[in-house]
């Protein structure tokens, strides 16, 4: 079993996986009489001919070491995954390697912070660590095949 540690969360090293969805150290503008900070369009809803849906997925927690033995893709659309807890959690990722996954990559996201990942990027499943926790999930529905899975040989993952 190969094993990787997880590493910092940032915009740089997530940048081939997609966007890391934060506010910037300013806002773009203030609006609602200068009540509200706008942090303007962090990331695009890849869409491949269809809709752009909003769910709530609720996600069984994962403790450490934590074996990762399945990953998924969606080929048509893009997948933003916010968590609406304030725990960081886990984004395991990885390149695609000529329609198989690559070198998995394991991000600590901090709490109260947020990923777009792009079409066709392969990672794992949801994994908040130690207590379950909500996300909001932006995505695509629409026709066509837009999930694919595939079971890999575990990799361990350790802080």
């Amino acid at each position: 079993m190969s094993t990787i540690r997880i590493e910092p969360l940032t915009a740089a090293a997530f940048a081939p996986f997609g966007e890391v969805l934060t506010p910037r150290a300013t806002p773009d503008r203030m609006i609602n009489a200068g009540r509200c900070e706008r942090h303007h369009a962090l990331a695009t809803v890849e869409r491949g001919g269809g809709e752009a849906i909003i769910s709530l997925f609720r996600s069984q927690a994962v403790s450490l070491p934590y074996d990762c033995t399945l990953l998924e893709r969606h080929s048509l659309g893009s997948q933003a995954f916010m968590p609406l807890g304030d725990r960081p959690w886990l984004s395991v990722v990885a390149p695609d390697d000529d329609g198989r996954p690559g070198a998995l990559r394991a991000f600590l996201v901090p709490a109260h912070t947020g990923v777009n990942l792009h079409a066709g990027t392969w990672h794992g499943v949801l994994t908040p660590l130690d207590q379950p926790a909500d996300f909001l999930v932006v995505d695509r529905e629409g026709p066509g095949t837009n999930l694919e899975e595939v079971t890999i040989p575990a990799v361990r993952i350790t802080a």
